[in-house]
């Protein structure tokens, strides 16, 4: 590792994956200028937008990010599971860059433009079924399940939905309402929507009677007090994402999401899952309903879809889509001809680069040795996840009781030695990783690494 640029000296002429691959500190974290542009951001924006290490980048590209001291970080966060085929990557950049000089907007429901319905046939081609099916696109996840949830109450007449614990499902008046956690994302922003109901989530480490009961009482109880509390007959839809996100990477136990896709077909319910988080090869599949071979009726992505730019996506059963009414779905800036063109490079790349396999790569290089430190260090309760969507959970030594204040040092500690990483859970201890998938090995290694010092610092 490098130390002895100056501070001062701009290294790098461009981002992408021609970027250097390696961590190099050429000041503390954070350094002069990255403190600097903190002042600014304090004075020009809300407390409210809170950052997770403050570090202004300039470039980023393949496993590293470069903020504007010249420090390169090794990046286990990929802007929270956007840049998955790495940030700016080169056809992602090719294919914006043609783009942008032809037109920027005309907004689809005025005058269409091709790119968004090749995006649309993609999806309905690769996502999980065979059945006909139909996509729209939107801005954000929040806004791709809020619709999911519209597209379901319109097409069932049904007005219920039931959610499950420990879900986050975004920030909307309708989507804070079927998450789970209250701080940050609830607390004083009440009243929420109604006709809304959480339901046991099936969290193998955290089940009472212990994980190898989790998957069919968590089913029997959810299942149960649906029939008595709500009545099925009222559910318009089960939303669920197949590994929560900012839940804390619960990896449901195996089982418990067919369990409740039977039941909501038997039921005319419409199955939701939210794979936001989950898609686009994150998970070692390209959608992790994959793994259990769950078949959505509506499934919605996001984040890793357009490789930095903002779109995403409602797909589900043409029956459904197709009930609702001419004018009822869409926005203005939905379908964005920037982010088509980049998701259809996205799409490209993952094919091209075999990255649904270098998720599993990421995963066999990861969770033998995170496994290892669990081995080491009591303080690690849990490790999981699939692909590149791995967490560790941190606990009081010798219990199960979180302890987010030592999730918390460990990630200060691993911000100051140049490796992003995020923290999550609804008890704010866990520590999740979702490097890109353009990453290396060795800068894997190395993250980890850094990640094992920081624990034997404690």
């Amino acid at each position: 590792m490098s130390t002895e640029r100056d501070a001062h000296e701009q290294p790098f002429a461009h981002g992408g994956p021609s970027l250097p691959q390696e961590r190099r500190l050429v000041t503390e974290i954070p350094g002069p200028r990255s403190r600097e542009m903190f002042a600014r951001k304090q004075a020009a924006v809300p407390p409210g937008i809170g950052t997770t290490l403050p570090v202004f980048v300039t470039h980023a590209g393949g496993g590293v990010v470069v903020d504007a001291d010249g420090n390169s970080l090794i990046d286990f966060g990929s802007g929270i599971a956007v840049t998955t085929v790495g940030n700016a990557a080169p056809r992602v950049v090719e294919r914006v860059q043609r783009q942008v000089a032809d037109f920027t907007h005309t907004c689809f429901m005025v005058t269409p433009y091709e790119a968004y319905v090749e995006v649309c046939e993609k999806l309905n081609r690769l996502t999980p079924g065979d059945h006909e099916k139909r996509s729209f696109l939107l801005n954000s996840g929040a806004e791709a399940v809020e619709n999911a949830v519209k597209v379901a109450r319109h097409a069932t007449g049904r007005q219920a939905v039931v959610v499950f614990d420990h879900g986050y499902h975004g920030r909307t008046l309708l989507t804070m309402t079927l998450t789970a956690k209250n701080m940050p994302y609830k607390h004083r922003f009440g009243p929420y929507a109604p006709e809304v109901y959480r339901m046991p989530m099936a969290y193998p480490y955290r089940w009472p009677t212990g994980p190898e009961n989790c998957a069919e009482e968590a089913a029997a109880q959810a299942i149960d007090a649906i029939d008595k509390q709500i009545g099925a007959a009222n559910v318009a839809a089960i939303v669920i994402e197949p590994i929560q996100g900012e839940g804390g990477f619960v990896v449901p136990a195996r089982g418990f999401l067919p369990r409740l896709a039977e039941y909501a077909k038997a039921n005319g319910i419409v199955f939701v899952a939210d794979e936001v988080q989950t898609g686009f090869a994150r998970t070692g599949h390209l959608f992790a309903c994959e793994d259990e071979g769950i078949v959505p009726d509506i499934i919605c992505t996001a984040k890793g879809i357009a490789g930095g730019l903002p779109l995403a996506a409602v797909t589900g059963r043409a029956e459904l889509l197709d009930a609702v009414h001419v004018g009822g779905l869409g926005g203005t800036y939905g379908g964005n001809p920037l982010a088509c063109e980049a998701a259809l490079a996205v799409l490209e790349t993952i094919e091209a680069e075999g990255l649904v396999e270098r998720a599993r790569r990421v995963e066999a290089v990861m969770l033998p040795r995170l496994r290892a430190l669990a081995e080491r260090f009591d303080v690690i309760g849990d490790v999981r996840g699939r692909g590149a969507m791995i967490a560790i959970e941190l606990v009081v030594p010798g219990s199960k009781q979180p302890d987010a204040a030592v999730t918390g040092e460990i990630a200060r500690r691993c911000h100051a030695e140049g490796l992003v990483v995020l923290t999550a859970g609804t008890y704010g201890n866990v520590l999740r990783f979702l490097p890109p998938l353009a990453i290396s090995d060795a800068l894997l290694e190395e993250g980890l690494s850094i990640l094992e010092k920081a624990l034997s610092a404690l």
